[in-house]
């Protein structure tokens, strides 16, 4: 059990898909929990979360713990989009959650994505052609990029003031056309009320204010998305999300409200990632072997890739992400499926071998580059089969392993520590 007021900020340290949400929602059945505050992303997060009766949600802008009813704070390094937390809250309502909107909370600072910073997202992934970055397709990082360029990007606080919402919106769409040609989508007054009525029904808040009230109450979970290895300044550039997926943006939000938190690393048994960039350990037999059923080859991100334990760039993700207290494993009944899977713990590179790869300076994107160039070149030197690999996984990441998971519900795992 973690113990009262003591948080923890759950973060992948691979390509995403590790088990972000599943490990969230076996730390809201452990409770209490006052909250699962959101803290990078947004609506292209795909968390899945399985309960033991059998019901499957996959959790985008709601918190993973939404199913044992508490509550989700979306914090101002969330890109939300309301169209599709509509359409999110509409899923969880068929699955049992009576109100779902009443458990959540926005910061009035967060930005909102729109129907046409999507559509020019995927303009500009098309127009890359088969040098495509690898896209989820929502527009979060199309979002972001906007509102480095403009002052004016529309942000949660807006959909208050009509007026100011209305301005906005309107700025978006026709800058966006001005630069990419027509972008479609529905007229600005359909958008415009929309967003109006998401300001009417859904609590947004002075977000400092609510997440001192939050940690102050009790216990939170912090929800990571995506995973460290995209990283928009310490992934292998340019295969990288815009979005800051280490610990920093929770530890930003931790430190305004003068709390600490346990820092607590989500891996698989297995490395795997969906689209273009390197995946130095992929075994185009074990993707065959390994199909999940919750991720496939999507329009947007392409297929799902699957490799082999990859010590070496799970030990980079530990090193840029400052360490982590303790370990989440999951999908740890793969290897008694699959008894081939096995464990990288060092590269062979032009001949030479190589165990550690070294971190850049934050924003040396150059540096990142060539740290791509090199994993392209990179195979495994060698692959062991250990017999416990929760074990073996925490000595190589010189972390404990808190939680093991065998399968999707809070059922099939296992708290081996106290995790707070």
């Amino acid at each position: 059990m973690t113990g009262p007021g003591r948080h923890t900020v759950v973060v992948d340290l691979g390509y995403g898909d590790a088990g972000k949400g599943t490990v969230v929602d076996l730390l809201c059945a452990d409770g209490p929990v006052g909250a699962v505050i959101r803290f990078n992303g947004g609506a292209q997060a795909a968390h899945n979360v399985v309960t033991p009766d059998g019901r499957h949600h996959t959790f985008a802008q709601f918190g993973s713990g939404t199913l044992h009813g508490v509550p989700t704070h979306l914090s101002r390094f969330v890109v939300v989009d309301p169209l599709a937390l509509a359409a999110e809250a509409e899923q969880l309502n068929a699955i049992g959650v009576p109100d779902p909107f009443g458990l959540l909370t926005v910061d009035a600072e967060a930005l909102l994505s729109t129907p046409w910073h999507i559509a020019a997202n995927r303009l500009r992934e098309l127009g890359r052609g088969a040098s495509r970055h690898g896209s989820c397709g929502m527009g979060v990082g199309e979002t972001m990029a906007y509102a480095l360029r403009h002052g004016d990007a529309p942000r949660a606080g807006d959909t208050l003031d009509p007026p100011r919402l209305r301005r906005r919106l309107a700025a978006v769409r026709d800058r966006l056309s001005d630069e990419l040609g027509e972008l479609g989508g529905p007229p600005l007054d359909d958008v415009v009320s929309v967003f109006r009525t998401f300001g009417a029904i859904v609590s947004v808040v002075d977000g400092r204010a609510a997440r001192r009230d939050l940690l102050n109450a009790g216990r939170c979970v912090f929800e990571g998305a995506q995973g460290v290895l995209l990283d928009e300044w310490f992934g292998w550039h340019p295969y990288t999300t815009w979005s800051t997926t280490t610990f920093a943006n929770a530890e930003t939000l931790l430190t305004e409200a003068g709390h600490e938190a346990q820092r607590l690393g989500v891996v698989r048994t297995y490395t795997t990632r969906h689209g273009a960039g390197p995946l130095v350990t992929e075994d185009v037999g074990l993707t065959r072997a390994l199909p999940d059923r919750h991720n496939g080859t999507g329009r947007w991100q392409g297929p799902f890739r699957v490799g082999h334990f990859d010590a070496v760039a799970h030990r980079y993700a530990v090193e840029v992400a400052g360490g982590v207290d303790a370990l989440a494993v999951t999908h740890l009944d793969a290897p008694e499926r699959v008894p081939e899977l096995a464990i990288c713990s060092e590269y062979v590179v032009d001949g030479s071998s190589l165990g550690r790869l070294v971190p850049g300076e934050r924003g040396d994107l150059a540096y990142q580059e060539r740290l791509t160039a090199l994993l392209g070149r990179a195979r495994p030197a060698r692959l062991d089969r250990p017999a416990h690999r929760a074990s073996a996984i925490g000595a190589l990441l010189d972390a404990p392993v808190v939680i093991e998971s065998y399968g999707p519900s809070t059922a099939d795992k296992r708290m081996l520590a106290a995790t707070g």
